[in-house]
């Protein structure tokens, strides 16, 4: 898949996500929308992966450690082809496959559920180390939020990923600046994430636009550095393509109206 036809990908996964949102009547929006490129580049450029069988043993692994993104996860997914959008109806119902939050007991594609916040970067090192012992040559991807980084637990999983030189992982950070309480500095600050990131032993690449394709596709074309994990540290915009959503913490949890799902659309015709 060529820069155009990401480009266009990612239109139609913006999409997604505010139908499913829209017609549930909840989901979240803000944090799926700031992801849409780094997901998309992930799966659609780096992967080994293959929808008509997604239980091959020797396929790359992704968590999505920010399990509240998961309308951007479907969309992905079901723009691949590993389940076909008729369940988009079904988001958040009871008994349906696609819930808040990923089952990957119930979604093809979908490797590790996930939702608590924390404990999805520990899922994806746990996943690499095992490709190590097993001498296979998996990768293994795994997209955090920045609010998400607040948790202790996500630093344990970085300590233990540089203590096991876990090269064959790569830990995509989606700073938007927001969560659900609000900006991040003012809940929680971070600090200088970048040098903490550099200081738990991983090779950084930090994205001034991480909603940019072009930056987002060479850092992660970017040749690993031997016995280091990396770290992506992308800056983007909480509610990106949809300009009444743009760095909004209101919408990190709030599905639009029928009325703004079509303005939105409106604005994600291209």
């Amino acid at each position: 898949m060529n820069t155009a036809q990401l480009k266009t990908f990612c239109t139609q996964v913006r999409r997604d996500i505010i139908e499913l949102t829209a017609a549930s009547g909840s989901g979240h929006p803000g944090g799926s929308l700031s992801a849409v490129e780094l997901m998309s580049a992930i799966f659609c450029t780096q992967m080994r992966i293959d929808p008509k069988n997604p239980k091959d043993p020797d396929r790359d692994r992704f968590v999505l450690s920010k399990g509240h993104a998961a309308p951007c996860y479907y969309g992905v997914l079901a723009e691949l082809g590993f389940f076909d959008k008729a369940e988009f109806a079904h988001f958040r119902q009871l008994h349906g496959m696609l819930q808040g939050h990923p089952d990957m007991k119930k979604i093809p594609g979908v490797d590790a559920s996930t939702g608590s916040l924390g404990q999805g970067v520990s899922i994806a090192a746990g996943m690499a180390l095992g490709a190590k012992h097993q001498k296979k040559d998996t990768k293994v991807y795994a997209i955090l939020g920045d609010g998400e980084c607040q948790e202790g637990m996500v630093w344990e999983a970085f300590m233990a990923a540089s203590h096991y030189k876990l090269d064959n992982l790569t830990v995509v950070i989606d700073n938007n600046g927001l969560q659900i309480d609000g900006k991040n500095d003012d809940v929680m600050s971070l600090g200088d994430l970048a040098a903490k990131l550099r200081a738990f032993g991983f090779d950084l690449i930090e994205l001034a636009d991480g909603n940019d394709l072009d930056q987002v596709l060479a850092a992660l074309n970017t040749p690993a550095v031997p016995g280091k994990p990396r770290a992506i540290l992308a800056h983007t915009v909480k509610g990106k393509g949809v300009s009444f959503m743009e760095n909004q913490a209101g919408w990190h949890g709030k599905a639009p109206s029928a009325q703004e799902r079509e303005q939105a659309l409106k604005e994600l015709e291209g």
